[in-house]
Protein backbone atom coordinates (compact mmCIF):
# COMPACT_ATOMS: atom_id res chain seq x y z
CA UNK A 1 0.00 0.00 0.00
CA UNK A 2 2.68 2.25 0.70
CA UNK A 3 4.34 1.84 -2.71
CA UNK A 4 1.54 2.08 -4.39
CA UNK A 5 0.90 5.57 -2.23
CA UNK A 6 4.30 6.34 -3.06
CA UNK A 7 3.89 5.78 -7.32
CA UNK A 8 0.63 7.73 -6.91
CA UNK A 9 2.25 11.38 -5.37
CA UNK A 10 5.07 10.68 -8.30
CA UNK A 11 2.40 10.60 -10.57
CA UNK A 12 0.91 13.53 -9.30
CA UNK A 13 4.05 15.43 -8.82
CA UNK A 14 5.28 14.70 -12.51
CA UNK A 15 1.59 15.95 -13.21
CA UNK A 16 2.25 19.35 -11.57
CA UNK A 17 5.75 20.32 -13.03
CA UNK A 18 4.36 19.00 -16.71
CA UNK A 19 1.70 22.12 -16.54
CA UNK A 20 4.78 24.13 -15.10
CA UNK A 21 7.12 23.55 -17.54
CA UNK A 22 4.32 24.12 -20.14
CA UNK A 23 2.87 27.47 -18.85
CA UNK A 24 6.37 28.63 -17.86
CA UNK A 25 7.18 28.15 -21.64
CA UNK A 26 4.32 30.40 -22.69
CA UNK A 27 4.97 32.91 -19.94
CA UNK A 28 8.35 33.20 -21.91
CA UNK A 29 6.82 33.10 -25.33
CA UNK A 30 4.40 36.27 -24.16
CA UNK A 31 6.98 38.04 -22.58
CA UNK A 32 9.65 37.33 -25.58
CA UNK A 33 7.23 39.13 -27.87
CA UNK A 34 6.40 41.75 -25.83
CA UNK A 35 10.22 42.54 -25.82
CA UNK A 36 10.39 41.79 -29.58
CA UNK A 37 7.17 44.13 -29.74
CA UNK A 38 8.69 46.95 -27.50
CA UNK A 39 12.16 47.14 -29.26
CA UNK A 40 10.09 47.38 -32.83
CA UNK A 41 8.40 50.30 -31.50
CA UNK A 42 11.63 52.03 -30.52
CA UNK A 43 12.39 51.80 -33.83
CA UNK A 44 9.40 53.02 -35.76
CA UNK A 45 9.74 56.38 -33.35
CA UNK A 46 13.33 57.07 -34.09
CA UNK A 47 12.45 56.30 -37.90
CA UNK A 48 9.79 58.69 -36.96
CA UNK A 49 11.92 61.08 -35.72
CA UNK A 50 14.62 61.04 -38.49
CA UNK A 51 11.64 62.05 -41.01
CA UNK A 52 11.13 64.72 -39.03
CA UNK A 53 14.44 66.39 -38.91
CA UNK A 54 15.59 65.23 -41.97
CA UNK A 55 13.51 65.94 -44.38
CA UNK A 56 13.05 69.77 -45.31
CA UNK A 57 9.44 70.14 -45.01
CA UNK A 58 9.41 69.03 -41.90
CA UNK A 59 6.33 67.08 -41.78
CA UNK A 60 3.49 67.50 -39.43
CA UNK A 61 1.68 63.97 -40.87
CA UNK A 62 2.44 60.68 -42.46
CA UNK A 63 2.86 57.27 -42.47
CA UNK A 64 4.98 54.60 -43.77
CA UNK A 65 5.83 50.74 -43.39
CA UNK A 66 8.61 48.42 -43.02
CA UNK A 67 9.72 44.59 -42.15
CA UNK A 68 11.88 43.79 -39.54
CA UNK A 69 12.41 40.97 -36.95
CA UNK A 70 9.85 38.92 -38.56
CA UNK A 71 7.16 41.19 -37.91
CA UNK A 72 5.72 44.09 -40.75
CA UNK A 73 5.24 47.44 -39.17
CA UNK A 74 2.78 50.24 -40.28
CA UNK A 75 3.22 53.56 -38.83
CA UNK A 76 1.41 56.14 -38.79
CA UNK A 77 2.20 60.21 -37.29
CA UNK A 78 0.26 63.27 -36.39
CA UNK A 79 1.39 66.55 -34.98
CA UNK A 80 -0.27 66.85 -31.38
CA UNK A 81 -1.27 70.41 -32.81
CA UNK A 82 -4.05 68.87 -34.31
CA UNK A 83 -5.36 68.58 -31.49
CA UNK A 84 -6.64 71.09 -28.94
CA UNK A 85 -4.57 71.78 -26.13
CA UNK A 86 -6.34 71.47 -22.71
CA UNK A 87 -4.00 73.73 -21.18
CA UNK A 88 -3.87 76.10 -23.84
CA UNK A 89 -6.86 76.59 -25.70
CA UNK A 90 -9.25 79.35 -24.95
CA UNK A 91 -12.98 79.06 -23.45
CA UNK A 92 -14.21 79.37 -27.00
CA UNK A 93 -12.69 76.67 -28.54
CA UNK A 94 -13.02 74.51 -25.93
CA UNK A 95 -16.55 74.79 -25.73
CA UNK A 96 -16.66 74.49 -29.45
CA UNK A 97 -15.64 71.38 -29.49
CA UNK A 98 -18.43 70.18 -27.12
CA UNK A 99 -20.77 71.49 -29.21
CA UNK A 100 -18.77 69.93 -32.41
CA UNK A 101 -19.22 66.63 -30.04
CA UNK A 102 -23.67 67.53 -29.82
CA UNK A 103 -23.85 69.26 -26.57
CA UNK A 104 -26.25 72.07 -26.21
CA UNK A 105 -24.62 75.55 -26.62
CA UNK A 106 -25.12 76.74 -23.08
CA UNK A 107 -24.01 73.21 -22.25
CA UNK A 108 -20.93 73.31 -24.14
CA UNK A 109 -20.29 77.23 -22.71
CA UNK A 110 -20.40 75.57 -19.29
CA UNK A 111 -17.77 73.22 -19.96
CA UNK A 112 -15.24 75.06 -21.59
CA UNK A 113 -15.68 77.56 -18.37
CA UNK A 114 -14.92 74.31 -16.12
CA UNK A 115 -11.96 73.68 -17.90
CA UNK A 116 -10.36 77.15 -17.93
CA UNK A 117 -11.49 77.25 -14.00
CA UNK A 118 -9.81 73.77 -13.43
CA UNK A 119 -6.46 74.63 -14.90
CA UNK A 120 -6.51 78.37 -13.57
CA UNK A 121 -4.07 79.11 -10.57
CA UNK A 122 -6.63 79.83 -7.34
CA UNK A 123 -5.58 82.59 -4.85
CA UNK A 124 -6.52 80.19 -2.09
CA UNK A 125 -8.96 76.74 -1.14
CA UNK A 126 -12.10 79.24 -0.37
CA UNK A 127 -12.36 80.27 -3.85
CA UNK A 128 -15.82 80.17 -5.40
CA UNK A 129 -14.51 76.88 -8.06
CA UNK A 130 -13.23 75.17 -5.33
CA UNK A 131 -16.28 75.57 -2.87
CA UNK A 132 -18.97 74.57 -5.99
CA UNK A 133 -16.68 71.19 -5.71
CA UNK A 134 -17.25 70.56 -2.03
CA UNK A 135 -20.88 71.76 -2.25
CA UNK A 136 -21.18 68.87 -5.45
CA UNK A 137 -19.86 66.29 -2.80
CA UNK A 138 -16.84 65.78 -4.50
CA UNK A 139 -13.75 64.61 -2.82
CA UNK A 140 -11.52 66.56 -4.36
CA UNK A 141 -11.03 70.79 -5.77
CA UNK A 142 -9.83 71.65 -8.95
CA UNK A 143 -5.70 70.97 -9.55
CA UNK A 144 -5.16 74.78 -10.25
CA UNK A 145 -2.84 74.09 -12.39
CA UNK A 146 -1.76 72.49 -15.76
CA UNK A 147 -3.69 69.07 -16.86
CA UNK A 148 -1.10 66.51 -16.30
CA UNK A 149 -2.89 64.17 -18.85
CA UNK A 150 -5.88 64.29 -20.97
CA UNK A 151 -7.69 61.90 -18.77
CA UNK A 152 -8.13 64.49 -16.08
CA UNK A 153 -10.83 66.19 -17.96
CA UNK A 154 -13.28 63.55 -16.91
CA UNK A 155 -12.47 65.13 -13.08
CA UNK A 156 -13.85 68.70 -14.27
CA UNK A 157 -16.89 69.29 -12.55
CA UNK A 158 -20.37 69.10 -14.86
CA UNK A 159 -18.43 67.18 -17.74
CA UNK A 160 -20.91 64.32 -18.53
CA UNK A 161 -17.87 61.15 -18.43
CA UNK A 162 -19.63 60.02 -21.69
CA UNK A 163 -18.72 63.15 -23.33
CA UNK A 164 -15.32 63.87 -21.17
CA UNK A 165 -14.50 60.19 -22.91
CA UNK A 166 -15.60 61.29 -26.44
CA UNK A 167 -13.39 64.34 -26.58
CA UNK A 168 -10.46 62.63 -25.59
CA UNK A 169 -10.00 61.80 -29.50
CA UNK A 170 -9.25 65.62 -29.82
CA UNK A 171 -7.41 67.02 -26.93
CA UNK A 172 -4.22 66.66 -25.65
CA UNK A 173 -1.79 68.43 -23.28
CA UNK A 174 1.51 68.15 -25.24
CA UNK A 175 1.01 71.21 -28.28
CA UNK A 176 1.35 74.09 -25.96
CA UNK A 177 -0.49 75.91 -27.96
CA UNK A 178 -3.59 77.95 -28.30
CA UNK A 179 -3.97 77.00 -32.14
CA UNK A 180 -5.17 74.11 -34.24
CA UNK A 181 -2.69 72.92 -37.38
CA UNK A 182 -6.12 73.14 -39.62
CA UNK A 183 -3.81 71.16 -41.92
CA UNK A 184 -3.74 67.86 -40.12
CA UNK A 185 -7.16 68.12 -37.42
CA UNK A 186 -9.66 66.00 -37.80
CA UNK A 187 -13.28 67.19 -39.09
CA UNK A 188 -14.29 67.77 -35.11
CA UNK A 189 -11.58 69.84 -34.79
CA UNK A 190 -12.59 72.34 -37.87
CA UNK A 191 -15.96 72.07 -36.33
CA UNK A 192 -15.31 73.03 -33.05
CA UNK A 193 -13.21 76.73 -34.51
CA UNK A 194 -15.68 79.26 -34.22
CA UNK A 195 -18.40 80.18 -36.92
CA UNK A 196 -17.82 77.14 -38.50
CA UNK A 197 -21.41 75.15 -39.43
CA UNK A 198 -21.39 71.43 -40.83
CA UNK A 199 -21.87 73.16 -44.31
CA UNK A 200 -18.84 75.23 -43.82
CA UNK A 201 -16.75 72.08 -42.46
CA UNK A 202 -17.42 70.09 -45.01
CA UNK A 203 -16.64 72.45 -47.87
CA UNK A 204 -13.31 73.42 -46.19
CA UNK A 205 -12.38 69.63 -45.88
CA UNK A 206 -13.25 69.27 -49.35
CA UNK A 207 -10.82 72.24 -50.24
CA UNK A 208 -8.18 71.08 -47.74
CA UNK A 209 -7.64 67.42 -49.57
CA UNK A 210 -7.72 69.36 -52.73
CA UNK A 211 -5.23 72.34 -51.99
CA UNK A 212 -3.68 72.71 -48.87
CA UNK A 213 -2.43 75.98 -49.50
CA UNK A 214 -3.46 78.81 -47.70
CA UNK A 215 -6.14 76.93 -46.33
CA UNK A 216 -6.53 79.52 -43.24
CA UNK A 217 -8.01 81.56 -45.69
CA UNK A 218 -11.34 79.36 -46.39
CA UNK A 219 -12.29 79.83 -42.93
CA UNK A 220 -14.15 82.67 -41.57
CA UNK A 221 -12.54 85.20 -39.85
CA UNK A 222 -13.90 84.25 -36.42
CA UNK A 223 -12.05 81.47 -36.51
CA UNK A 224 -8.86 82.50 -38.22
CA UNK A 225 -7.14 82.97 -35.06
CA UNK A 226 -7.70 79.87 -33.81
CA UNK A 227 -5.87 78.39 -36.58
CA UNK A 228 -2.72 77.66 -38.04
CA UNK A 229 -0.89 75.56 -40.55
CA UNK A 230 2.16 74.93 -38.21
CA UNK A 231 3.25 71.44 -36.81
CA UNK A 232 5.02 71.40 -33.24
CA UNK A 233 7.73 69.37 -31.88
CA UNK A 234 5.30 67.05 -30.28
CA UNK A 235 4.06 64.00 -32.18
CA UNK A 236 1.96 61.23 -32.01
CA UNK A 237 2.51 57.81 -33.68
CA UNK A 238 0.26 54.93 -33.51
CA UNK A 239 1.97 51.87 -34.63
CA UNK A 240 0.64 48.49 -35.43
CA UNK A 241 2.69 45.20 -35.54
CA UNK A 242 2.01 42.05 -37.42
CA UNK A 243 4.28 39.36 -36.68
CA UNK A 244 5.14 36.44 -39.00
CA UNK A 245 2.93 33.94 -36.81
CA UNK A 246 -0.05 36.50 -37.11
CA UNK A 247 -0.07 37.47 -33.98
CA UNK A 248 -0.42 41.30 -33.44
CA UNK A 249 0.25 44.05 -30.99
CA UNK A 250 -0.26 48.26 -31.33
CA UNK A 251 1.19 50.73 -29.52
CA UNK A 252 0.16 55.02 -29.19
CA UNK A 253 2.84 57.04 -28.05
CA UNK A 254 3.56 60.99 -27.79
CA UNK A 255 7.74 62.08 -28.80
CA UNK A 256 8.63 65.28 -28.63
CA UNK A 257 11.67 65.83 -31.18
CA UNK A 258 14.46 67.68 -29.18
CA UNK A 259 16.93 68.30 -31.79
CA UNK A 260 19.84 66.58 -29.44
CA UNK A 261 22.21 65.01 -31.91
CA UNK A 262 22.83 62.61 -28.77
CA UNK A 263 19.06 62.14 -28.16
CA UNK A 264 16.99 63.21 -30.70
CA UNK A 265 13.51 62.72 -29.22
CA UNK A 266 12.32 62.13 -25.73
CA UNK A 267 9.12 59.90 -24.98
CA UNK A 268 6.21 62.16 -23.50
CA UNK A 269 3.96 58.83 -23.23
CA UNK A 270 3.77 55.52 -24.52
CA UNK A 271 0.37 52.60 -24.65
CA UNK A 272 0.70 49.37 -25.56
CA UNK A 273 -1.53 46.47 -25.81
CA UNK A 274 1.08 44.68 -22.62
CA UNK A 275 1.48 47.32 -20.13
CA UNK A 276 -1.41 49.82 -21.12
CA UNK A 277 0.52 53.11 -19.86
CA UNK A 278 4.26 52.83 -18.77
CA UNK A 279 4.83 56.45 -19.73
CA UNK A 280 3.22 59.69 -19.50
CA UNK A 281 5.10 62.71 -18.85
CA UNK A 282 4.45 66.33 -18.75
CA UNK A 283 7.04 68.31 -21.44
Amino acid sequence: MVVLWLLGALSVLASIYSVYVVNSAAAFAVQDEQLRGEALVSAALELTAYKHLVEKTHPTSGQFSFHFGQANIAVKFRSETARIDLNAAPKQLLAGLFRALGARPEDADTYGERIVAWRTVHADAQDSEASAYRLAGLGYQPRGAKFPHANELSLVRDIPTSLAGRALKFVTVYSGRPQVNILDAPAEVIAALPGMSSDRVNAFLVQRDASSQDAKSLLPAEAQQFATAEGGKAIRVLTRIVFDNDRQQSAETVILITEDGERPFAILSWRDDFAGIVADNQQ
